[in-house]
């Protein structure tokens, strides 16, 4: 279930008292990594399925054990999940829980030093996924640098822009613009949006580094 909100094409998980709860947990500081892993699993399951929520689906009449018809349904096209490395990694076993044997790609894209802009350094995607419905994952959306470089690697890919969406834990509303300026058929799938940036383009209240938080800590 989803709640409505003030941007385009932004689906925000309904906030009941269990994701509260849930994400009170994983901001804590002092919540340990045992704990920030498996609260985070569960929010990140929501969105796999809020996800394949959105996706279209065409009638399918099957047989029930009792000989029975049943006017039922199936998805249309099949789906792949692509990571932003290495957070996004964090999010490929709940897609795992909900689609079996999905296939999965991989995009790794760091900060360079000395330019501070986001720089590509590796790409492995299925050779099929224009074909495909993607889910594009990766926690944070802070300034929606690297995701955009993300996304540009999948549209070179041929990838069609509305078959992308990109599932994260957390949105800051300027990550969200530069989505709604530079993609506004993309959807974007996340569990709570925040007050935004601080000088640092930390989001915030935020959660701190994710990936460290899920890894390492």
């Amino acid at each position: 279930m989803s709640e409505p909100t003030e941007y385009e094409n932004v689906i925000l998980l309904k906030q009941t008292n269990q994701l509260k709860c849930l994400y009170t947990i994983i901001r804590d500081q002092e919540t340990r990594r045992g704990d920030f892993v498996f609260y985070s699993d569960r929010i990140i399951r929501l969105l796999v399925e809020e996800g394949l929520n959105q996706l279209p689906i065409e009638s399918s009449v099957i047989q029930t054990p009792i000989g029975s018809s049943y006017d039922g349904h199936k998805f249309q096209g099949k789906i792949c999940g692509v990571s932003i490395i290495r957070a996004g990694e964090s999010m490929e076993q709940g897609l795992r829980d909900c689609c079996r044997s999905v296939r999965l790609g991989k995009i790794l894209i760091q900060r360079d030093e000395e330019t501070a802009l986001p720089k590509l350094f590796y790409v492995k995607l299925p050779t099929d996924i224009q074909q495909r419905y993607v889910f594009l994952l990766d926690p944070l959306l802070a300034t929606g640098g690297s995701a955009s470089m993300a996304v540009d690697v999948l549209l070179e890919t041929g990838v069609k822009e509305e078959r992308i969406m990109f599932l994260n834990v957390l949105a800051s509303p300027e990550g969200i613009k530069v989505f709604q300026d530079k993609y506004p058929k993309i959807k974007v799938i996340t569990g709570m949006i925040d007050e935004g940036l601080n000088d640092k383009k930390f989001v915030v209240p935020g959660l701190g580094d994710f990936g460290d938080r899920y890894y390492c800590i």
